[in-house]
């Protein structure tokens, strides 16, 4: 039986249409009993056709520094940290 957590990591190669028949049938089952992953392919499906449909729009270049700068200091604290963010919390160690 599928899960919604299977439906969910799946659900871009389904809209995408890249699945084998069985595992593309057993998704569509499962939307057909499951209304809130339903809800989430049909938003998503639609969601993907309004952006196909339009053309790409540029980001200011004021934009564009912030972002970039705020990426790289994310970056360069998650390396500082181990490879953690201060969002993933403290590091823990395993008793001894």
């Amino acid at each position: 039986m599928l899960t919604c957590k299977d439906f969910l990591h799946e659900l871009s190669d389904y809209l995408d249409e890249n699945l084998e028949d069985e595992i593309r049938a057993k998704l569509e089952q499962h939307i057909t009993e499951c209304p809130n992953c339903w809800v989430i392919a049909d938003t998503t499906r639609r969601t993907i056709k309004i952006y196909k449909g339009m053309e790409p729009y540029p980001i200011p270049s004021d934009v564009e520094a912030r972002l970039m700068q705020a990426l790289e200091r994310k970056m360069a604290a998650k390396q500082k940290a181990g490879g953690r963010t201060p969002q993933d919390g403290p590091a823990t160690t395993a008793p001894r």
